[in-house]
């Protein structure tokens, strides 16, 4: 497992070295130029996704496109992975990480535009579109729609399901084992199956969710619709209370991170190491796309579902979920996590001295664990609900990208392999999970941004038909 695990970190440094970096950021800026600066319209597009809008077209109402694109964005990357992006990549990590947010929101408008424009309608009625289509339709590059769809659905299983359910794993499993510490009888049971509590997550996920997947993309939709603005609040309310506890570090907080970002930095409180302006940009980066997903061509497969009058309308509504996911919550867990450290408090300086520093799943729950309380049972209400969410999005994105291969006829056999996964995952090392998933996010990312360069021209010239009349109306 060891060497399995360096193999994969070795190609990892390939495909997340600064070719990656640069190719990624290049894409930002580059859409953000031919859209003309499209994140001006944030404000137009929240408004858009929170109204009725007209009849049209597709499979579910724009907002429950918007929420299980949330769904499957706001997920383990915006909890343990900004805080795994601080403990390998230091503070600087959080600037990279939102500056992709922000830029990132020219690159998800752009992708769910062409995703939109270039769908097809099946003999059911069904709308499906996303890269491959683009790619196929727009482009005639078939063995590219091939590409990305094949690792659209391997990525699925990843960043999708087993990095998922392994994070439902990692806090509910210690909470049985010490839930059975009153029973000595069920403490040596479990001592002697010390896999059985993670596997029992594992079928209670699977369980649950096979319950909704079965039910097609309006049942993932409406549980999506229902629970994204519930677990979204809860969790913002909980870092807005570490943050009002760490309020007198906040300044120094705000001026480490951009500060870290382009130099070397040192050793912080809570045990955790310097480190350089490349692994800054590198963790935070790979960390920003792990968690909005702009330029990976996942969330243009639902927002290609909407019902929408023209497809600029849907783009700007699919957008928001990447301001809302990185450039709103990743900051503010950021800076949750970089202000507990400076602060000092006993909660992250105690568990720092015990485990010898602190890893990012560690860091995320020892600033919570300042409040009172409450403040651990919120991290695992978070990582819970986010995750599971997740999971949701990410059936039907690799659903979608399965049924562009190999027809609908593979749908039944896909779901029963994603509930095994989701049973047997949280018994995988989560690093190897990591790391499996990098290196699938930056090959489905690939056939995507190439998809995005080539078809420009068709994103200007429609940004710049219909939001006029967008504008007009509103």
């Amino acid at each position: 497992m060891g060497i399995l695990t360096q193999a994969i970190e070795t190609v990892n440094n390939c495909l997340w070295g600064l070719p990656m970096i640069l190719l990624l950021s290049g894409t930002h800026l580059f859409t953000t130029w031919k859209t003309g600066f499209i994140q001006r319209k944030i404000p137009l597009a929240i408004r858009l996704s929170l109204s009725r809008g007209k009849s049209s077209a597709g499979d579910i109402s724009p907002f429950a496109a918007l929420s299980t694109s949330l769904a499957s964005t706001l997920g383990t990357g915006n909890i343990i992975g900004v805080g795994t992006a601080i403990a390998l990549g230091g503070p600087g990590a959080v600037f990279w990480c939102w500056l992709t947010g922000v830029f990132g929101i020219a690159t998800s408008y752009a992708e769910s535009l062409i995703a939109i424009r270039y769908r097809v309608r099946t003999g059911d009625g069904t709308m499906l579109g996303g890269a491959m289509y683009a790619l196929e339709r727009g482009l005639h590059l078939k063995p590219l729609a091939v590409l990305f769809a094949l690792f659209g659905v391997l990525t699925s299983f990843g960043i999708g399901c087993g990095v998922q359910v392994n994070a439902i794993s990692a806090v509910v499993s210690p909470l049985v084992r010490q839930a059975a510490e009153a029973s000595p009888r069920l403490s040596a049971f479990l001592e002697g199956c010390p896999e059985l509590p993670a596997l029992a997550v594992g079928l209670a996920a699977g369980l649950i969710t096979c319950a909704v997947i079965f039910g097609g993309v309006r049942a993932v939709s409406k549980v999506c619709e229902r629970l994204v603005p519930f677990m979204a609040l809860f969790y913002l309310l909980g870092c807005l209370a570490v943050l009002f506890m760490n309020r007198a570090f906040l300044g120094k907080a705000l001026a480490l991170i951009i500060r870290s970002a382009f130099t070397k930095t040192g050793a912080l409180a809570g045990g955790m190491t310097g480190s350089g302006i490349m692994l800054a940009a590198r963790y935070g980066v790979s960390r920003g796309l792990f968690s909005n997903e702009a330029g990976m061509g996942s969330a243009p497969i639902i927002a290609a579902a909407a019902r929408t009058p023209n497809p600029v309308r849907q783009a700007l509504i699919a957008s928001t979920a990447t301001f809302w996911d990185t450039v709103v919550v990743c900051l503010i867990t950021g800076l949750v996590l970089v202000s507990s450290l400076l602060s000092g408090s006993p909660a992250v300086s105690g568990t720092a001295s015990a485990a010898g520093g602190l890893s990012g799943g560690e860091l995320t729950s020892a600033a919570f664990a300042q409040i009172p309380v409450i403040g651990r049972p919120i991290l695992v209400f978070g990582i819970i609900t986010f995750a599971y969410a997740t999971i949701l999005g990410w059936s039907y994105y690799g659903e979608r990208c399965l049924e562009y291969l190999c027809g609908k006829r593979a749908l039944f056999p896909y779901r029963f392999l994603w509930i095994l996964v989701l049973v047997f995952a949280p018994v995988i090392r989560l690093e190897l999970v990591w790391s499996i998933s990098d290196t699938l996010n930056a090959l489905m990312a690939l056939p995507n941004l190439i998809a995005i360069f080539l078809l420009s021209n068709v994103i200007e010239k429609d940004t710049r038909y219909y939001l006029k009349h967008l504008e007009e109306e509103n």
